[in-house]
């Protein structure tokens, strides 16, 4: 209503202040003095904010961290005036701005979640939890500082945005979703979301604030997916522009009109493709059939081939200038070719879901092959020198729903050339993500159980002995490594049933370890960051029976390295 009154008010007597609608906003304000307390609490002493701050040493170490790690994905702070202020900032660290403050403990945060525990230690001489705790804390306090929830501020939404990309991955998505639900409310009341609000900006001011909403809002949809929620945000009921492909150094504060787009590579490529990415998935038929079937024109055609046509345009003009030995232009190639994938997979499902064409033996075969396209672009990008840098991103994106797709393929098929090649590109994508699903991970235990199940399956069509996947093999070893540390456990505490549900005892005598009864996986998948990423049209995660695994008929002794050990541990994938 204001917005609709502010014209004719300004037209009818400009010099009338007091019914502006910032006058009524600022009373407001003035009523309630201190709730910043509502999310990060309110601090029992207050905090010196110096002593938070990294030595100067490490404060640029970090910088250069996200820089090189972080600042080319993201592209949500302009480094060639951001980087000046950090500078003055770090010889007076006693008189830093709020905002300005809040922004670098955001940078610290997700600098230091960008490396591994072994980089950590060895930059830092600390643990990566333990640094990234004093991290949290400091930018926390600087965000209270700021008055985060009611403030307008570019740098401190950044900050905040920041803040809680750090905090993923110990954090569940349910909460993580609550959280970004609040970034995303700020975003919109600052108007970042409409191109007439951004319009009153400097071009400068208004390129970083549609790079800010498209990765906040890319990641808020995410998140929503691996929480099991059907996020909202990437639908078109907004009309931000995707944003301009171009370098950093091109954006000036003096600037009066936006820079021109010179069709060429640029720093900012990686968040130009992504937002094209997402600027075409939120208008497709396939999304919008999913998230919000009333957006649906009434005359719409699903003949498909909507991603056929996105991908033809995005090679044209981006792709083509990439340079695979830049690390930069490696993972835009190679996520671009797996987000793709996922599309048409979506696609797939969307257009074929409750038709009998659904279980035509071509429509099984191309569904799989867009699973395939994803696991082999996702083992790329994880085990690529070039990406390492990247990996806090490319995790973040992992590939659950194409092991699914995969998994209900070889039930029904399980030999055969199409079984043999799925085998084989789950296997090297199992063993290049070794790291993420390390043993007693959600994602471990998921996969272990419908692996195994598909594997049986394998082995029941089988006419004769073959020999075993690796990807099995190392599964059912870490999966006894795990009983054994489960039956210590148990015999430590003297209790029948183990420490809350990890062991079960069998028939056999035995202390078996079942991750996927015991610890309730399959009712608590969503908490494992899987969510509606396999909640698809077709396909689902009731198509694979847990009940399917015996995991008591297992030879726990022989894959521990007993007499009855597996061979082959050391044989290359065939199958």
């Amino acid at each position: 209503m204001f917005n609709a009154m502010r014209e004719e008010i300004d037209n009818d007597d400009p010099s009338d202040d007091d019914v502006q609608p910032t006058v009524f906003k600022q009373a407001w304000d003035a009523t309630i003095e201190d709730d910043n307390h509502l999310l990060f609490g309110r601090s029992q002493t207050p905090v010196a904010m110096y002593t938070l701050h990294p030595q100067p040493v490490q404060g640029f170490q970090l910088w250069q961290l996200y820089l090189d790690n972080v600042n080319p994905l993201l592209k949500v702070t302009h480094t060639p005036s951001l980087q000046g202020q950090i500078i003055e900032a770090a010889g007076n660290i006693l008189n830093i701005a709020p905002k300005l403050e809040a922004l670098m403990f955001g940078i610290y945060c997700t600098a230091v979640s960008s490396l591994s525990e072994e980089e950590c230690r060895g930059m830092f001489g600390t643990n990566k939890s333990e640094l990234l705790a004093a991290y949290h804390l400091g930018c926390q306090q600087a965000l209270l500082n700021s008055r985060f929830l009611r403030c307008t501020s570019r740098d401190c939404l950044t900050a905040l945005y920041l803040y809680l990309i750090s905090v993923r991955t110990n954090t569940t998505p349910e909460s993580l979703s609550s959280m970004l639900g609040v970034a995303v409310r700020i975003a919109q009341r600052m108007g970042i979301h409409s191109e007439a609000a951004l319009a009153k900006l400097t071009p400068l001011e208004a390129e970083m604030s549609r790079r800010l909403w498209w990765s906040l809002i890319l990641f808020d949809t995410r998140i929503g997916e691996m929480a099991d929620f059907q996020a909202t945000s990437l639908l078109p009921l907004w009309d931000c522009s995707v944003p301009l492909n171009v370098n950093d150094s091109d954006l000036r504060h003096d600037m009066k009109e936006a820079p021109r787009v010179q069709g060429k590579s640029t720093d900012a490529l990686f968040a130009v493709v992504r937002s094209e990415m997402g600027e075409f998935v939120r208008r497709t038929v396939f999304h919008l059939g999913y998230y919000a079937p009333s957006l649906l024109p009434r005359d719409v055609h699903t003949e498909g081939g909507e991603t056929n046509r996105f991908e033809k345009t995005i090679q044209a003009k981006y792709l083509d200038f990439c340079d695979l030995d830049n690390p930069l232009h490696f993972t835009i190639l190679w996520t671009t070719r797996e987000t793709i994938a996922k599309f048409r997979l979506m696609e797939h499902h969307s257009r074929y879901a409750g038709s009998a064409l659904h279980q035509a033996e071509t429509q099984r075969e191309a569904a799989l092959s867009y699973a395939l396209r994803m696991l082999e672009c996702n083992t790329k990008l994880v085990s690529s020198p070039l990406t390492k840098g990247f990996l806090w991103m490319v995790h973040a994106y992992f590939p659950f729903v194409a092991y699914i797709q995969t998994v209900q393929y070889l039930k029904w098929r399980p030999v055969g050339d199409q079984a043999t090649t799925a085998w084989r590109v789950m296997s090297e994508n199992y063993h290049a993500n070794d790291e993420l699903l390390a043993g007693g991970s959600r994602f471990f235990e998921l996969l272990a159980g419908f692996v195994l199940q598909a594997w049986e399956a394998r082995e029941a069509a089988s006419a004769s002995s073959m020999e075993m996947s690796r990807l099995v093999v190392s599964i059912r070893q870490r999966l006894a490594r795990m009983a054994e540390v489960s039956g210590a456990r148990e015999r430590c505490d003297d209790v029948a049933v183990g420490l809350a549900g990890f062991v079960t005892s069998t028939d056999m005598g035995g202390n078996v370890y079942d991750p996927i009864h015991d610890m309730g996986v399959l009712d608590d998948y969503a908490s494992s960051g899987l969510g509606s990423c396999v909640d698809l049209p077709g396909l689902s995660l009731q198509d694979v029976q847990m009940d399917g695994v015996d995991w008591s008929a297992m030879n726990w002794d022989a894959l521990n390295g007993g007499t009855g050990a597996v061979a082959g541990q050391e044989q290359h994938d065939q199958h």
